[in-house]
């Protein structure tokens, strides 16, 4: 096992890989790969494993002998995906890249061409699909039509590479996508560049063709942290705090009596159990049980470019409102 990146998320990778290997599992943290040589040179003390500048050396000593590689966790800077990921998928290693899965939608269908070619295991980095809340809501899916989704976080020079729909809103924009299961029919967006040059606030309006509507809200300037997607399907309203790992479900029935004093006796609230767990955690060990069994990742290349994709099409009518609204006046 390889992990391309030590920035922070990055390290989170590194300590799970370990925490699993010293556990007793099927995996060995075998190198690290970080161009920054400072960084680099504490790795090495910290790790006790080889610390690569470059993904060339690395493959250079895999292709040797010298180093034994079968999977890798791409950590690096949305920009460098492609050239990373394709460079392990070619070397025949199977790969987990972080969200989103590229840049553009032309190089996330290279990389599925290449995976495809080069009979890899390619997963993209969704981990609220792992988050113990989602696992536990799948049986209830009923049909979803309405959605209001909010993820405010506090402002961070991190992911400053992309705008706050492929740093933030993606993650909610799979999710959705995976629970509305139909295409897309439109979309009405709004974002604001507020403390960086990319836009760092954004709400989005989309209809699926099935009649579903789903309201987005992401902000990385916001002053608390909130993490929760609600939505409303025939007789039932569910609620998904991803923070806590929660999940509320109210079923109303299907002649609910109108008198406000008896209405209580028509609503049956449910607060099924839920085992917590880390979702990076049970990400990578869903990753690594892909690449031992060969079986298509829970999140697949195709599950990540439908959410670049969206996420695309989001940005550009954000373009295009800021456009006829002449926000770009604004822009710093």
């Amino acid at each position: 096992m390889v992990v391309c990146g030590a920035g922070a998320f990055g390290l989170n990778h590194l300590r799970i890989y370990r925490d699993l290997e010293r556990s007793g599992l099927p995996v060995h943290l075998a190198a690290i790969i970080e161009s920054n040589e400072a960084l680099a040179a504490t790795l090495q003390k910290e790790w006790s494993v080889p610390v690569y500048l470059s993904v060339g050396s690395c493959l250079k000593d895999h292709a040797s002998g010298k180093l034994d590689i079968h999977a890798a966790s791409v950590c690096v800077p949305t920009s460098a995906h492609f050239s990373i990921a394709s460079a392990f998928l070619n070397a025949g290693i199977d790969v987990l890249v972080e969200k989103p899965m590229a840049a553009t939608l032309d190089e996330a269908d290279h990389l599925l061409d290449i995976a495809k070619k080069q009979g890899r295991i390619l997963q993209i980095g969704h981990l609220e699909r792992f988050n113990p809340a989602v696992t536990a809501v799948q049986q209830f899916l009923n049909a979803p039509m309405f959605f209001e989704v909010h993820r405010l976080s506090v402002f961070s020079p991190r992911s400053l590479d992309v705008d706050v729909v492929l740093d933030l809103m993606i993650h909610d924009l799979d999710i959705v996508l995976s629970f509305a299961q139909s295409p897309v029919a439109s979309i009405h967006a709004v974002g604001l560049p507020i403390l960086s040059p990319k836009v760092d606030i954004a709400n989005v309006r989309i209809e699926f063709a099935s009649g579903c509507v789903a309201n987005f809200t992401a902000s990385r300037v916001s002053t608390e942290r909130v993490r929760k997607v609600r939505f409303f399907q025939p007789h039932q309203y569910v609620s998904i705090d991803y923070a806590r790992q929660d999940l509320l479900l109210i079923d109303v029935a299907a002649k609910a009596p109108l008198q406000a004093t008896d209405i209580s006796s028509a609503l049956k609230i449910q607060k099924p159990p839920i085992t917590q767990a880390e979702p990076l955690r049970l990400e990578i060990e869903s990753f690594l049980e892909s690449v031992r069994t060969r079986k298509t990742p829970v999140v697949s290349g195709e599950d990540g470019r439908a959410a670049l994709a969206l996420a695309l099409d989001i940005n550009a009518a954000i373009a295009a409102h800021a456009a006829h609204a002449g926000l770009d006046r604004y822009r710093q």
